[in-house]
């Protein structure tokens, strides 16, 4: 075949009229080789040197070829690991921009190594073995463009995220078919969607559906990297969760969610990949250009930089790697239609040589990017580098997870001492947080459970982890959880403590959906999910971690979906501005049990009752319109409430039975109305 210079406007694989245009960027490399393959994956039929360089990037067309046509990269230059430099042109590469991949890599063959695993310089040494007939092959693929025009586009004060694995939501639903359970087809299942609407979720946050890989040492281990945060491909899909119709069933899924109403939002990874550390494989960036993609100390380029604590930091501060990742949004939102995306470890991506800055230049081209202005923006607001810890330091536009309220919530219904204080920032959206940076309330995404951690169900069962069949000893994990097992360590008989742990479960997830911000569900929480007590499931791809429908617990779901409608029904609950208790009557009024103010200064407090207005602030919502009341009392003793003088109606509590001259035991109850 032969290679014309083609083109450097766009990178990746291009398909035209005539043939397909291929284009690469590295600053290192001295060639850049094109290698194709028959259908077969296997044997090559033409290794073509990309003709032209434009600056940094490599560039070719090859006329006559066609989407479908199976490639990789091969790229020579030094091989100086003590420089930042690993070139190996015996290693096939994947192309940073492939949107889609033939197969996938074998975590376990050692040819995937640029080094003889065995040599006793180790990565200083040089492989000479080919890989490519062991790697899998991108795929050219045409451009394909969704309508815009059918995304929801919900406003982020009607927004209830529902944080799911696409394969743990679906795998064991009885009604969805054994073919499509654990795929893409089935997040859209009408089974699935009929109870993603009946418990008034308006956006799915999809676990990392960007192709990743799993560890080797998982693999030894007989376990598997369930999560998916080792990413691989920023482009293509993962493709364990190909149904019959492959990529497109996660386009299909999307435009069905959307008919229902409901947003699709990717957790995505680009703070580092799957090539680990300096011991790790050659896979694809690491090939094309170590020292541009990734962070290296200066002064010892033969490691990485480890803020991520996966052993690699994404050098995103790069010109070429932050357009990379723009170009990766870019191409979730136009080509598959997603309405948002919550960033893995994001501290990281705003991170430079001076440290963290929300000011970076990763930062701000995100914040400048015409496309990224039309979609959902969530900040998981650290990494374990230093000053790492930014929660509430993200720019204006972009929510942040608010680990604060998952625990100050956890504390508050365990009975910590001088935990009131704190739960009342929380039920308020947490101004102490996000007003300094003049964010709105919508800012703080609000959960007491997530993928990493208990779920809701564990934090009342369990008072440790569980952790051992991770193979790590029970050493991985958070060891403060802030949970409490009512009585017994995991499961029980005993029918006292199973009702006080239901009853701790629905306070839980009260808070979260009745306080100001932006409530998160973990999905399974609503069926009284466990996981037996294991708070990092991250390798547990098995029944640990797949949603057990046949145990759903329905008057959970029940009382979840009257959370949700109350929440959609009164936007007192979900105003976008922040209370202080100002105007006259105050936007916000805090009583203690006897109808005077709270001392916020007895750590023995543990009931509390607040009236929520409209914010003095808001224009849009009409101060005479009402006002919710909510009461908690965390305490183990029922006690006699002073309800602020006004026309009440309860509208949901936590427990079964209730008397309106009492706030039972660790129960919650809302109330309606209009307060005199």
């Amino acid at each position: 075949m032969r290679i014309e210079d083609g083109t450097a406007t766009a990178l990746g694989a291009r398909t035209t009229n005539d043939g397909v245009n291929f284009a690469v960027f590295s600053h290192h490399a001295t060639t850049i080789e094109l290698c194709l393959y028959a259908p077969d994956g296997q044997t090559e039929t033409a290794r073509l040197e990309l003709p032209a360089r434009t600056g940094d990037i490599w560039h070719g067309f090859v006329p006559g070829l066609e989407a479908g046509a199976l490639y990789g990269l091969r790229a020579h230059g030094p091989f100086a690991p003590h420089d930042g430099h690993r070139f190996n042109p015996n290693k096939l590469l994947i192309d940073p921009y492939a949107r889609a991949l033939s197969g996938r890599v074998p975590s376990k063959n050692d040819l995937i190594y640029a080094y003889p695993l065995g040599h006793r310089d180790r990565d200083l040494a040089f492989d000479t073995r080919d890989s490519g007939p062991v790697m899998p092959k991108c795929v050219v693929e045409p451009d394909i463009r969704v309508d815009p025009l059918l995304r929801p586009r919900r406003a982020w004060s009607e927004t209830i995220i529902y944080e799911a694995h696409v394969k743990g939501l679906t795998c064991r639903h009885p009604d969805v078919p054994e073919t499509l359970r654990g795929t893409y087809e089935a997040l859209a299942h009408p089974a699935i969607l009929d109870h993603l609407k009946r418990i008034g979720i308006t956006a799915v946050e999809l676990m990392p559906v960007q192709g990743f890989i799993d560890d080797r040492f998982l693999l030894e281990r007989g376990l598997a990297n369930y999560w998916g945060y080792n990413s691989l491909t920023f482009f293509a899909p993962e493709q364990r969760y190909f149904g019959p119709a492959g990529a497109d069933g996660l386009r299909q899924a999307i435009a069905r969610l959307h008919e229902a109403g409901i947003e699709v939002i990717l957790d995505v990874v680009y703070n580092h990949t799957a090539e680990t550390n300096h011991l790790g494989p050659t896979l694809s960036f690491r090939g094309l250009d170590n020292a541009a993609y990734y962070r290296l100390p200066i002064g010892d380029r033969r490691h990485y930089i480890n803020d991520t604590g996966t052993g690699n930091t994404v050098n995103v501060s790069h010109p070429f790697v932050t357009r990379l990742v723009l170009d990766s949004l870019r191409h979730w939102v136009e080509s598959y239609g997603v309405d948002g995306f919550r960033f893995d470890l994001m501290t990281t991506l705003a991170r430079e040589d001076q440290g963290f800055s929300p000011g970076s230049t990763f930062m701000t081209t995100l914040r400048q990017d015409p496309v990224m202005a039309d979609v959902k923006l969530i900040a998981e607001p650290w990494d374990i580098g230093f000053g790492g810890y930014q929660l509430g330091s993200f720019p204006p536009g972009i929510a942040e997870w608010n680990d604060r309220f998952r625990d100050d919530v956890r504390r508050f219904w365990r009975r910590d001492a001088g935990s009131a204080r704190a739960i009342a920032g929380r039920l308020l959206g947490s101004a102490d947080v996000f007003e300094r940076s003049s964010k709105p309330a919508w800012s703080s995404v609000n959960f007491v459970a997530a993928h990493d951690g208990f779920t809701a169900a564990d934090i009342a069962a369990y008072a440790q982890k569980h952790n051992e069949a991770n193979g790590e000893d029970n050493h991985d994990g958070h060891g403060e959880n802030f949970s409490d097992n009512c009585g017994a360590e995991g499961p029980t008989d005993d029918p006292a403590i199973l009702k006080r742990r239901a009853r701790r479960v629905r306070n839980l997830i009260a808070t979260a959906l009745l306080s100001q911000g932006t409530p998160m569900l973990l999905a399974g929480d609503e069926l009284g999910n466990t996981q037996g007590g294991n708070n990092n499931a991250y390798a547990q791809d098995n029944q640990t971690t797949w949603l057990d429908w046949g145990a759903a617990d329905k008057s959970l779901i029940d009382f979840v979906s009257r959370l949700t409608k109350l929440r959609a029904e009164n936007p007192i609950l979900r105003q976008t501005r922040f209370l202080h208790g100002l105007g006259t009557p105050p936007d916000v009024s805090w009583y203690g049990t006897d109808g005077n103010i709270p001392d916020w200064n007895d750590p023995s407090l543990r009931a509390l009752l607040v009236v929520i207005r409209t914010c003095t602030e808001n224009p849009h919502l009409d101060p005479a319109a009402g006002a919710v009341l909510i009461a908690a009392n965390a305490g183990t003793q029922s006690v006699r409430i002073t309800m602020p003088k006004g026309s009440w109606q309860r509208a949901l509590v936590t427990t079964r039975v209730y008397d309106p001259n009492f706030l039972p035991a660790e129960s919650l109850a809302v109330f309606t109305g209009t307060p005199s």
